[in-house]
């Protein structure tokens, strides 16, 4: 019954906590001038000229896209250290509340979030509509390489969504149990995220996996919680 139960909660609340980024479409680039098009094409040359000649770096298109969102969705990396070099917001939102960290971590595009922090950009910025941040989407979707980059960039473990879930919880609820979310479980723990955290049922990451039946899980979060029951 609590599996059962659990299942429906998590299709129920799946849709706030994933990303629906929308990269910029190709209508969008087809009339897209100055920046947006080079940033779009990856012309980091163009970039540096268009600034050096006085373009706003931070110029919006009509979905709040800065250049460097538009080179980050399109994984134009040069563009991106170009646009950063040059004075671009490295923590600027878009309409839908996307950075270029979270970009980097749903697309699991390590490079970019490399430069992304490496340019200034915070691992902790709150975005989408679920009030998530990169570490949360990054363990939603089994991105092993990117939890592993945020936590060594200092990123708040403990930080939950609208739906009260941690990078913890996400990894055991919205992920299927296998290699990459278990290692996504065990690299939070030994970082130190706080296992006794409970979501809007009152259930913490530990009582996810057992009703689930996620052994290795449950082995992982019982010995940081020092008890079993």
């Amino acid at each position: 019954m609590i599996r059962f139960f659990t299942a429906l909660l998590a299709c129920a609340l799946a849709a706030t906590a994933a990303p629906a980024q929308q990269p910029p479409t190709d209508r969008e680039i087809a009339v897209y001038a100055g920046l947006h098009a080079a940033a779009a094409e990856g012309d980091a040359a163009e970039i540096e000229k268009l600034i050096r000649e006085g373009e706003n770096p931070n110029i919006q298109d009509s979905r709040s896209r800065t250049p460097l969102h538009v080179a980050a969705y399109r994984k134009h990396h040069k563009a991106v250290e170009t646009l950063l070099r040059l004075g671009a917001n490295p923590n600027a939102l878009d309409l839908q509340r996307f950075d270029i960290v979270t970009i980097a971590a749903v697309q699991n595009d390590l490079e970019l979030l490399k430069i992304a922090l490496k340019g200034g950009a915070k691992p902790d910025n709150i975005t989408s509509n679920s009030d998530a941040n990169a570490l949360i989407n990054a363990a939603h979707l089994g991105h092993l390489e990117i939890v592993r980059a945020l936590i060594e960039a200092r990123a708040n473990l403990d930080h939950v969504n609208q739906a009260k879930w941690s990078a913890l919880i996400v990894a055991v609820v919205l992920g299927n149990g296998g290699k990459n979310y278990v290692e996504i479980v065990d690299l939070l723990v030994k970082a130190g995220a706080d296992t006794g955290l409970k979501d809007r049922q009152s259930m913490t990451a530990l009582a996810h996996a057992r009703a689930r039946g996620y052994t290795d899980m449950v082995k992982i979060l019982e010995a940081a919680s020092g008890r079993k029951t």
